[in-house]
């Protein structure tokens, strides 16, 4: 028998914001090395797993459950908190830090609160002024606040996830990179992708980096759910060499081999006029109540909502003139309702031309999280 130590206790809490969930932790509690932090976060969570399942860790086998958020008082002017997010591979020993999960910013202010580091009002909103870290951006967070507490349950509904809960609202303010809302300037490029060929799509950096294509240009419609994608790995194939050749074209990574790695950014995400469709739970959506469809690819695979930070982006690209998303809405609009597979999303953006290009104020969306557990996290020693 080996000399096996008794498991670690990690305080830790287990949040849903928005369409993900994840472990949460203060940057206190974690190893300050952040090689050793990444090797007992991915234990926490499972990884690596060759089954990809995560059974013995708290990820749940999918890209929108295997999330880890670091949050510590900010120091940082005008900011409560520094948010750092990370997108936990489930096959590999890899956590990918290169952008933040929009869905999970929603559950940053309330963990800030829960712990402390924020002071709440008795009653009324709390208003939470996050840095986040990894794109380098501020976004206010707009808490509920009830007898002191963050007020967790509610009425607002959230297409995507099954119950309902207290509306929280988020501004994500400047989202473009620093260089521009596009990398190359431009509002869409035809790029000549290695095994495919002309591929006209948007590069925009815009809460996350992201690629944007029409679905008709991939003989696809925009009403496609999971199955439909997912079980087509020669098409998952086509989207995975057009997002990583685009990381190239963006500036993301110097070679395709480096993009491969990147897997949580950038996004891609396909488009495709208005009709009706029935969603992954058997809802109706009709095509007159949407102005577009929208589907995202996260990790490898279709995701099953929107991601926030692709709401983000799908903002942006409305607001401005010849960008696929503008040019499928037949104009550009400051405020958007979008199909996706579990149903539909309201995004709003401001976006102005300045002398150095497109440059987008502020994206403003509704979110609801809550806590599920509360704790520690236990880990192997």
């Amino acid at each position: 028998m080996g000399n096996w130590g008794e498991q670690i206790k990690v305080p830790a809490d287990y949040m849903r914001g928005g369409t993900s969930k994840g472990v949460f932790f203060l940057q206190d509690d974690l190893p300050s090395d952040p090689a050793i932090r990444d090797k007992v976060l991915l234990r926490i969570l499972g990884s690596p797993d060759p089954y990809g399942q995560q059974i013995d860790g708290m990820g749940g086998a999918t890209s929108s459950t295997s999330k880890v958020v670091i949050l510590n008082k900010s120091e940082r002017p005008g900011c409560d908190v520094d948010y750092l997010f990370g997108q936990v591979a489930i096959g590999q020993p890899l956590i990918d830090w290169s952008g933040n999960c929009g869905n999970l910013t929603s559950a940053v202010g309330p963990f800030a609160i829960h712990k402390g580091l924020v002071e709440a009002p008795k009653n009324g909103m709390a208003t939470v002024n996050i840095w986040q870290e990894n794109i380098g951006k501020k976004i206010i967070a707009h808490v509920p606040i009830k007898n002191e507490k963050v007020q967790e349950l509610g009425d607002f509904e959230l297409d995507g996830v099954t119950f309902p809960a207290a509306e929280i609202k988020l501004e994500f303010l400047d989202p473009g990179a620093d260089g521009g809302v596009f990398p190359t300037g431009n509002p869409t490029d035809i790029m000549h992708v290695p095994g495919i060929g002309e591929v006209e799509a948007t590069l925009i950096n815009a809460g996350n980096p992201a690629v944007f294509v029409a679905a008709s240009s991939l003989g696809l419609i925009g009403t496609e759910l999971q199955e439909d994608i997912n079980s087509n790995p020669d098409l998952l194939e086509r989207f995975e060499s057009i997002r990583s050749y685009s990381a190239v074209i963006m500036g993301l990574e110097k070679s395709l081999k480096g993009a491969k790695k990147r897997q949580h950014t950038p996004k891609i995400a396909f488009f495709g006029e208005t009709t009706s469709y029935t969603t992954s739970a058997g809802k109706d959506v009709k095509g007159e109540n949407i102005d577009i469809l929208a589907r995202i690819l996260s990790m490898g695979k279709l995701h099953h909502a929107m991601t926030g930070t692709g709401a983000v982006a799908i903002a942006a690209a409305a607001s401005i003139p010849g960008t696929i998303v503008s040019r499928i809405l037949g104009d550009v609009r400051s405020e958007l309702r979008f199909g996706h597979p579990s149903g539909t999303l309201i995004v709003g953006a401001e976006a102005s031309k300045e002398d150095t290009g497109w440059t987008v104020k502020k994206v403003v969306m509704s979110r609801n999280a809550r806590r599920l557990m509360e704790g520690s996290v236990l880990l192997p020693n």
